[in-house]
């Protein structure tokens, strides 16, 4: 016999064996998925390894005998440019590069200091590889801002007051130092070398309009130094002290005073001009 209750249990079962029919419809939770497991490659197998080994050992060999023991890459030419007054031939024997060897092995710092130390006209040198055979040089030739004279002949200096060369006859469009300060205290006190270096100074400050038309520049004292300029004109530049104030000084005269034969920029706030 089935007892009252039976029938009762039996519609509970019922209801929990029928899917939403306690929860409204929603599963009960699960357990959480687990993610996928990732799967690591396993050791390369030693032939593979050996095998990549080889072809690197082979393919480094290859490359340097390629660079150093080919004859594809090797220094067989000298490419020279820049030269005013040098010649490419002199700018090549001073450099002396090596030839016949590879290219790498040429010591392009070695090549710059040979030609700076044989050819002082030169102020800056550029030496680089030109892949496969050339190497390059470039030179940049020191400008003469003034000339000494010494004995016959007459010495170059840049506005550094670095003398580069010694030529026969004075360069064209420079100015020629001239020390004409007598036995005095400022020669005394300065001395010859820091005169001329007073008068150098002078020659680089100059402005850009008056290039070629200085003829000389005349020391007589720390004090007063003198420009000569062509045409019979003169310029008062007093000291080498102020040499950026006293060259925009003088540009302004000149242009306000075109034809005045006389100029003083010794006190560049109060500049004068006079003559015509």
């Amino acid at each position: 016999m089935t007892g009252p209750g039976a029938g009762a249990k039996s519609a509970v079962r019922g209801a929990l064996g029928r899917p939403g029919a306690v929860d409204g419809g929603r599963r009960p939770a699960g357990p959480p998925s687990r993610l996928p497991r990732l799967t690591l490659p396993g050791p390369l197998p030693r032939r593979t390894v050996l095998i990549a080994l080889v072809a690197l050992t082979v393919l480094v060999a290859g490359g340097t005998w390629a660079v150093y023991g080919s004859s594809w890459l090797r220094a067989t030419r000298v490419s020279v440019s820049g030269g005013q007054v040098l010649t490419a031939a002199q700018i090549e024997k001073a450099a002396a590069v090596p030839l016949g060897g590879p290219l790498m092995s040429v010591d392009t710092g070695a090549v710059r200091k040979r030609l700076l130390a044989a050819l002082p006209r030169i102020d800056h040198a550029d030496v680089e590889r030109s892949w496969p055979h050339t190497i390059s040089v470039k030179v940049t030739e020191r400008r003469a801002s003034a000339a000494l004279k010494s004995g016959g002949k007459f010495i170059e200096v840049d506005p550094g007051g670095v003398r580069f060369a010694t030529v026969d006859h004075a360069p064209a469009g420079v100015p020629l130092v001239q020390l004409a300060a007598p036995p005095s205290a400022s020669l005394r006190v300065f001395g010859t070398k820091r005169l001329l270096q007073a008068a150098i100074a002078v020659s680089a400050d100059l402005p850009r309009s008056l290039r070629g038309q200085a003829t000389a520049i005349v020391v007589r004292s720390y004090d007063a130094v003198t420009v000569e300029l062509s045409g019979g004109r003169s310029v008062m530049w007093g000291s080498a002290e102020d040499g950026g104030a006293k060259s925009a000084a003088l540009a302004a005269l000149l242009k306000a005073e075109p034809h005045a034969s006389h100029f003083d920029v010794s006190a560049p706030s109060a500049p004068a001009a006079s003559g015509s």
